[in-house]
Parts: structure tokens; sequence; C-alpha cells
């Protein structure tokens, strides 16, 4: 964001309501602090804008941070693309850890925080990407998908695991018991199936990404979805390793001085979901593709940890999926281009 904005807005928001602070720079000189609350509600949208309106607030020079809350932020995000209003939405870990050591905390203190990290850090941010109901309702559709598979898996291991320590004649009540509910589950789960992919074919813009993800070896329909809805379909131009570092399959050096000497590792925070499909995707590739057979066999010989190379092939396959989208063009095989 360029130096030019005025009007820094912090809002923390919860289900019920939100908290916002707005600070109005005049001459590179900051003004008083003003605050309100919300309802988190269309209502409480339409209270919002017309506060923004008695502050003499100009859209146009206003960057608005709030945290990402997965779903309670949605109205305001929709607001911010309607009014044109610059939105970034940041990581909560990222934020808090930018103020330093802080003592108390409350609502409307975290909009107060969120405001003077959009004044302070304003040159650096980013404005999120305009809501796309298309990829909101793809979200859903793969929350939706992932619970009810989780319920079902649940389930099915339940009754398993109760054959081995419980009565035969128990086991078929619990069975025929649970019978409906699995069948209804299974059906819906595959309703679900069939409206994502119905929602990844009427969208030009998904079904184009789509294309070129499942063109990337080990990738298959899911991944590519997920990959997807994670990038916000890379509406934000992101890189490789912005990506790889989201899905925790990057390795950092662990030292200092002389004291410390730790051997590189991944981080734990990561987005585990797609840090588990890019495992299934890195087996894949091993076993379908000779580029990776051939890479995975080299360094298995050389001595290398098994996990280690299948790591690096996690994250040969995350470069791999965003230069491809990046550059446009289907994937081709490094022997091919050889050839």
């Amino acid at each position: 964001m360029n130096g030019t904005s005025k009007f820094f807005i912090g809002v923390d928001v919860s289900k019920p309501y939100f908290d916002a602070t707005l600070i109005t720079v005049v001459n590179h000189t900051k003004q008083g602090l003003v605050t309100a609350r919300f309802d988190n509600t269309t209502e409480g949208i339409k209270g919002f804008d017309k506060w923004l309106s008695r502050n003499k607030v100009l859209l146009a020079d206003t960057l608005l941070v709030i945290e990402n809350t997965g779903i309670y932020h949605r109205l305001l995000w929709s607001y911010c693309t309607a009014k044109q209003l610059p939105l970034h939405i940041g990581n909560a870990a990222h934020i808090k850890w930018s103020f330093g050591i802080a003592r108390g905390k409350n609502d409307k203190i975290d909009s107060l925080r969120l405001c003077n990290y959009a004044f302070k850090e304003a040159d650096t941010l980013k404005a999120t990407a305009p809501l796309d109901p298309v990829l909101l309702q793809l979200k859903d559709l793969m929350t939706a998908r992932g619970k009810l598979l989780s319920q079902m898996n649940s389930t099915k291991t339940y009754l398993k695991e109760l054959k081995n320590v419980s009565d035969k004649a128990v086991i078929e009540i619990l069975q025929k018991a649970h019978k409906q509910a699995i069948d209804g589950m299974a059906a819906s789960f595959k309703l679900l199936e069939k409206a994502i992919k119905k929602l990844v074919q009427d969208s030009e813009a998904i079904q184009k990404n789509y294309d070129l993800l499942i063109t990337v070896p080990g990738i298959g329909h899911l991944t590519a979805v997920y990959i997807i809805c994670c990038t916000n379909n890379f509406a934000g131009k992101i890189n490789g390793k912005q990506l790889a570092c989201y899905a925790g399959v990057v390795p950092f050096e662990h030292s200092s001085g002389i004291s410390i000497k730790g051997r590189n590792k991944v981080h734990p925070m990561a987005n585990k979901e797609l840090k588990k499909m890019l495992h299934l995707c890195a087996l894949t590739a091993i076993q379908h593709s000779p580029e990776f057979k051939g890479y995975y066999e080299r360094k298995k010989a050389e001595g290398k940890n098994g996990m280690s190379v299948l790591n690096a092939i996690r994250n040969k396959i995350v470069l791999r999926a965003v230069a491809v989208v990046n550059n446009q063009r289907k994937y081709v095989p490094n022997y091919q281009k050889a050839a």
C-alpha cells in the first residue's frame, strides 16, 4: 500500500459483534482515536457504513485490517468488496507476535492494536483479493465434505472395533441402528462431490487453473480443488515458497552460535490438511512418475532418510503447482524437456 492513506481502521471480529478503531492522519500527524461497536449482522454493517460517513472517512484513502476468523468476518469482507475499501485479512498469530509483549486483552484493545498495526505496516501490507462468492461456496462444500467423511469413518471404525469385544447380538443391533445413518451420510457425501465438480466446471477461472494443477504428477482432483480454495484461486499472485511454507513442507535451519546446532526441520505451524494431501501426492508421484521415482531412488541410494526425501518431493510438487498456474502452461516432465 502507498503512503498516501490517511485513514487506518482496525476491526476485531467475533461472532455476535465487531469492534472498530479509527486513526485519522492529517499532515502526517495522528488525530484522536475513535472507537465503536457494531452487531455482526447486515444491520450492523449498515451502522458501520454510517459511522464511516460521520467521521468523513474517504474509502479510497483507507486501510482496514482484520484477523482471519474463518467465517465471522465474511459480512465485513463482502462490504469492503462492494465499497472497494482496501482490506487486509491477516494471519492472527503473525499479527499477535507483532505486538510484542502485550498485557491485558479485550475486544476494544484488540481493535486498537490492529489499528496501530495498520498504521505502522501500511507500506508493506497487501490488500486481500475481493470476496469471490463462488470460491466461498467451494470452500464451504470442501469443509462439509471433510467433516462428513470424518464422521462416516469414525462411525465405521467404532463398529469395527466393537466386533472383537462385544456380543454378536449387540453388534447386529448396533449395525442395524447405524446402517441408515451411514447410508445417509454416504448419499450426502456423493451429493457434495457432485456439487463440488459442478462448481469447478461452471467457473471458467477455476476450471482453467484446475486443469493446469492436475497436470502436475501426484496432484489429483481433491488436492487441486483444495489448493485453489487455500490460495483464493491464486488471486494474490503467491509464489511457490510462500505456498510451501503455508503447507509446512519447507525445512528451516535451527542454530545459534556454537551452543545450538539443530538439524534443519519443518515448522509445526502449517495447514495440516494440505500437508496430508501433499504427502499422499508424493507417494503417488514416486509410484507413477518416472521423474519423481528416479529422484526418490537416487536420494535413498545416497543414504537420505525416506521421510526427508518424501518431504523434498512434497516441496517440489508445490513449486510445480504454483509454476504451472503463474505461467499458465501445463506441466512438462524434465525428461520430456531433455528429449
